[in-house]
């Protein structure tokens, strides 16, 4: 017996894309606290009331973006896995009741 589509392959797959945001979470940290932030000028410029944020300030990851990316990740893996140990009990009742 076949079973397309089952609750098995969503658990799974739920699993994964929680370990792909948790990769790349856990890759912002690190890149975030590896790079001290560059200090502003002072001043600035005298034509210029609010000065751009510099270019690797613009590209840096916000660091609480990631740490809530990180718990998201957390929950993620956990309600797939969740439905993973479902799927199987709900299976080993089914193979209970027809045997």
């Amino acid at each position: 017996m076949e079973i397309s589509g089952n609750a098995f392959n969503a658990g799974i797959s739920t699993i994964q894309a929680g370990q792909r945001r948790l990769d790349q979470a856990a890759a912002d940290i690190a890149s975030t606290a590896v790079t001290p932030p560059e200090q502003p000028p002072s001043t600035p410029p005298p034509n210029q009331v609010n000065p751009a944020p510099s270019t690797a300030e613009q590209t840096r990851p916000d660091l609480a973006e990631s740490l809530v990316a990180l718990e998201q990740a957390r929950n993620e893996v956990q309600a797939g896995a969740k439905v993973v140990k479902t799927a199987d009990e709900v299976l080993g009742t089914l193979i209970d009741t027809s045997a």
